[in-house]
Parts: C-alpha cells; structure tokens; sequence
C-alpha cells in the first residue's frame, strides 16, 4: 500500500496557468514555436545584452551564490534599500511559498482578494492556512471596495493578507490612500504587496516606504520585466528580520548562476524598462480600440494586461489557439466569460485582431461571444 500524503497535499488541486502547455499543441498538431503567446503578462522585448552576456557563462560547474550577493547589491542600489531587506528568488511564486512555510500555521485565517492569482491560495492549502476571499464584481469593474476590505481584515484578524497590484488578471491597481486605508485593518497581520507587475503601471507609487512598518512583504518579478520567464527570477523586499525569517526556510543555491547573471545584466540598462513599456503601451491602446470595434472592448484596467468578456472564455481560446493564437481562459480565476490578454509587439497584436476578424467573418465565433 502506497503511503499517502499530508491531507492538506492529498486533495490540492493545480493551479492552471497562462502560457504553452506542449501536450496540448502536440495534440493539435501545431508547433510550439509556431504560436503568439498573449496569456504571459511578460515584456516581449528581449534585452539583447542579457542574450549575449549569458553565452559567456562559464561557472555551470559549480554551485550559485546562495545569498546571490552581486544580484542583490544592485536591486539595493536601484531601489535605495538595504541589502539585508532583500531576497532573491527563483519568481516570486517560490517565495510566496517561502513566506507561508515561515509564516503561516495550520488553521491560520488568510485573506485573498479575489480574483486573483491562483497559488496565492495553493501555498495556503500546502500548509493547512484558511483562506477568506473578497471578492470583486464585474458590475464594480472589479474595483476593490477598501471599506469592506478593512471590515474583513478587523473581524476575522488573519494572519496575513495577499494584495496584488496591480491586480491580476483585472489590471487594477490601489493608490498608495487606499493602500494605506488597507493597512490600518490589522498591525499584527501581515500584508503581502505583491508588484510582480507594477513596472508597466503609469504614475506608480513608491510602496518600499511601507517596508519600516515591519509587517509588509513587497514581491517583485524581474521574469516579467525583463522578459526571463525561462530563467525565473525575483525578488521579496522587508524589514530585515522578515528576511532572515524567509532566509532559514530558503532552499539553498536556489537561483540558478544564469539567472542570476541575467539580472544583474539586465539591471546594468537604466533606460530598457521605459523603452519597452512606451512599446507595450502604444500596443495595448492599438488593442483596446481594435478590440473595441470588434464589439469586444476591454476592461479598464492600469496594468498593460486586460479582461476581455467574450462569453465562452473556454470556446473563444480554443479557436484562436487552432489559429496558432493563445489567450488566457478566465476559468480558472472564477471569471469563465472573461479572457485576459496582455500585449506583444505591434505587428504580433495586428496578428491577434486579424485572427479574431477573420474568424467572425467565417462565424466560427457565433454562439462562442455572448456580450
């Protein structure tokens, strides 16, 4: 008889995912390379010296920096912080499991605001947390009502609170008021500002100023910034002793030496970031309105990603992606009507519009979009 696993692992559920599932292509018949890839919310322009500096790295024999020292010494001048307040992980997802193994106890009410992403929840579950949800409504355009927000965190008092902003998938973002109205719910719980996004966010605001109240985690994604999705980077900021709290459950070596590189690399060019987000953003208007005259217009939103109501978010993805076209199926955030898109380059997001043109045309929509 086999042994069975914790109860909490036993009935977890996996949480889906946005990018290229390759059983699936090879199901279809369609090559892996052969298909633009709207469902990532990363930077589609590459950094070309990351490319280059990586052909040069030489040190695959031997074990990474644990502490990847150089990495975070820049990420502390970039962002005037202490080194110490810094934690290097391999994405951000591996450090909100990092932060539930060191800070949450089996029973421990967490409260997510919802929708929003998924293993927020799954590293909840691995350690038998309790999660409450707030949700969003579309008829609010998933704006989050702070009041209520503040009148959950005071009745329940959990032991932390996962805040995405901008929010994913919806794009919305709190201001630093409505931040700070947040955090006056509860100084004994421990607030996650999650920012893996906050990059491509116009007139952001410097939220590292939260990090002297001691009870505040801001997660950031250089896999997203600087388009390292195959590399797997980012990073936790907080007080000190909150990271040497993550440091003890922090698997050793656990940023590879290529990434590592990468990031330090990429932090060397001050103007790639503004570069490619006047690219994504002059994408992203080219979108909504192209979308918009198709009968599809998307939901505000102040990221670069956005929902998109199609009706059968299910249907819609399969007959784009038969065209060699994916988009993210909202199913999995609980929004089944909605897709979410994030923008490519110009020519790749004419490529998205004339797809989905063509497909209305034929009517192989019809009974798919139901707005």
């Amino acid at each position: 008889m086999l042994l069975q696993p914790r109860p909490e692992i036993e009935y977890l559920e996996v949480c889906p995912h946005g990018g290229i599932n390759r059983a699936e292509l090879k199901a279809l018949g369609i090559a892996p390379e052969a298909v633009l890839d709207f469902s990532v919310c990363v930077n589609p322009y590459q950094l070309p010296a990351v490319t280059e500096a990586l052909s040069g790295v030489t040190a695959i024999n031997q074990y990474p920096d644990s502490e990847a020292t150089e990495l975070r010494q820049r990420l502390s001048e970039k962002l005037g912080m202490a080194p110490d307040s810094i934690l290097v992980g391999s994405g951000t997802t591996e450090l909100i499991r990092l932060i539930a193994s060191a800070y949450f106890r089996p029973g421990d009410p967490v409260l997510i605001l919802a929708p929003t992403y998924g293993d927020y929840e799954v590293a909840c579950r691995i350690v038998g947390a309790e999660t409450i949800k707030q949700w969003t409504k579309a008829e609010d355009n998933f704006a989050l009502k702070i009041e209520e927000t503040v009148e959950l965190i005071r009745e329940h008092r959990p032991r932390a609170v996962f805040i995405c902003n901008p929010n994913n998938p919806t794009g919305r973002y709190l201001s630093r008021q409505e931040m700070g109205t947040v955090l006056t719910g509860g100084e004994d719980t421990l607030f996650i500002l999650d920012e893996a996004y906050i990059s491509f966010v116009d007139h952001s605001w410097p939220s590292t100023e939260l990090i002297s109240q001691g009870n505040v985690i801001i997660l950031r994604s250089m896999t997203k910034d600087y388009a390292l999705a195959g590399l797997r980077l980012g990073y936790a900021v907080a007080h000190q002793e909150i990271i040497r709290n993550l440091r003890k459950v922090c698997p050793p070596w656990n940023v590879n030496v290529i990434a590592q590189r990468a990031g330090v690399v990429a932090l060397e060019d001050a103007g790639y970031l503004e570069r490619s987000r006047k690219k994504v953003k002059e994408a992203k208007r080219f979108l909504i309105k192209e979308l918009s005259q198709l009968g599809l217009p998307p939901l505000p939103s102040e990221a670069h990603y956005f929902l998109v109501k199609v009706g059968n978010a299910r249907l819609f993805r399969a007959s784009l992606l038969k065209n060699g076209i994916l988009v993210r199926d909202g199913t999995s955030f609980g929004l089944p009507e909605y897709v979410r898109i994030a923008p490519r380059t110009m020519p790749e997001c004419q490529r998205l519009i004339t797809a989905i043109q063509e497909l209305k045309k034929k009517g192989e929509l019809d009974g798919i979009i139901q707005n």
